[in-house]
């Protein structure tokens, strides 16, 4: 759940451990110094939201799951892992019409 009870909260993602007919109570981890205590505080309601971290990976899931059954019934190999964004193809940059500028530095003014 997204938090905004208070400033150090806002946007957090915490887990719900206690529901009242008007506040839920959550637990979050909160840094302080060198280490993350557990925090758990009471929440109206109007302040809480769903997390949307999830909403990508439970797509990936059922998308993947429609793919591995196609693939088993066609009875191919299908890979489901994803994979790094791979570096640009090669390409020629033409110099006709593209002449190379010089560029300098504005020199610095000091005026008083």
């Amino acid at each position: 759940m997204n938090l905004m009870p208070y400033k150090v909260y806002h946007g957090k993602t915490g887990v719900i451990y206690n529901v009242t007919k008007s506040a839920v109570g959550v637990i979050i981890y909160k840094k302080v110094g060198n280490r993350y205590i557990e925090k758990r505080i009471n929440v109206r309601i109007e302040h809480v939201s769903h997390s949307r971290s999830r909403d990508e990976f439970v797509r990936r899931v059922k998308e993947n799951a429609e793919k591995k059954r196609k693939a088993k019934a066609d009875g191919t190999h299908i890979h489901l892992k994803r994979q790094p964004a791979m570096p640009r193809g090669e390409h020629t940059v033409s110099m006709k019409g593209n002449l190379p500028e010089t560029i300098t530095p504005v020199p610095y003014e000091t005026t008083i």
